[in-house]
């Protein structure tokens, strides 16, 4: 435990770094005993060392590292089966917001374009949050700057009817990739595809993100729709990608099924390394079809 005071009242900054910071622990990239030192945290994650400071004394305060006088802070061994520490805060976290800001544009919630001031004032947080949250959500593809003023979600399916006639038209089109007489594999790309997904079943679930999934699981269908050798049904499965980037990221963090889909994707990887173009389009039928009964 610290001897230094946590913050009274943290800031979504600091709590939001201080969630990094211990996803940092949960996943052994720092070990128990190591140094946390503020000048390379901040530099990190590209922050001053007053936030970090403040996180530090909030991660002391869980019990997830101890202050040492003299010495600063030292990484606690993780208890085993011990649940890990809340971290909270009085107002949505860039990430909390992140979230919130995609199921309410799913839920037709958020009409019009994206106005930081507006954000801040609907959602109860400060301006530098929301700014955080849309410079994330514009890296990762689902909002895009207006010509006037603000921003605005990209192109997307627009009503449950049509993210099910999507499903239905990549199930014709993407298991018919699979049988094109031009199909042909390309056996280095499809090792390096089943080396990722085996890397991504390695890691624990708050260390996925939805863009970490999102992007392995667009580049393995459009994978298979190179193979087909037709060009027309790759362009079908990336303008597919395209529309379906806001709900895919949406529906992680509602019911996150990367472990589901990454075995699927690795039966049909063995399927086509097998050999067997049929079963593959099987597998690959069934995957989609279970992808739509939970969408």
């Amino acid at each position: 435990m610290s001897s230094l005071a946590s913050p009274a009242h943290p800031t979504s900054l600091q709590v939001d770094l201080a969630r990094r910071i211990a996803q940092l622990i949960y996943s052994r990239d720092v070990q128990a005993g190591d140094h946390l030192s503020e000048e390379p945290l901040a530099q990190q994650f590209q922050v001053s060392r007053t936030p970090i400071r403040g996180a530090l004394r909030l991660l002391a305060e869980k019990g997830l590292i101890a202050y040492h006088p003299n010495r600063g802070y030292r990484v606690n061994a993780l208890q085993a089966d011990a649940p890990r520490p809340e971290i909270e805060s009085r107002e949505p976290t860039p990430d909390e917001l992140y979230r919130r800001l995609l199921d309410d544009h799913v839920a037709r919630q958020l009409p019009g374009p994206l106005i930081e001031r507006e954000l801040s004032q609907r959602y109860g947080v400060t301006r530098s949050t929301v700014t955080k949250s849309l410079l994330r959500m514009s890296a990762d593809g689902l909002i895009e700057k207006r010509k006037g003023y603000g921003w605005q979600f990209v192109p997307s399916l627009e009503s449950p009817s049509a993210l099910a006639e999507s499903y239905r038209y990549r199930i014709a089109v993407e298991c018919a990739g699979l049988l094109e007489p031009e199909f042909s594999i390309d056996a280095a790309e499809l090792e390096r595809m089943r080396a990722a997904h085996e890397r991504l079943l390695t890691r624990d679930g708050p260390d996925i993100s939805a863009s970490d999934f999102f992007a392995l699981n667009a580049t393995f269908h459009e994978m298979l729709a190179r193979f087909s050798g037709n060009r027309y049904i790759l362009q079908a499965v990336q303008q597919q990608n395209q529309l379906r980037r806001l709900e895919e990221h949406a529906a992680f963090y509602r019911d996150a099924r990367f472990v589901a889909s990454s075995q699927e994707h690795l039966q049909i990887i063995a399927a086509l390394k097998a050999g067997d173009r049929d079963w593959a389009a099987q597998l690959l039928r069934h995957h989609l079809r279970t992808a739509l009964q939970v969408s």
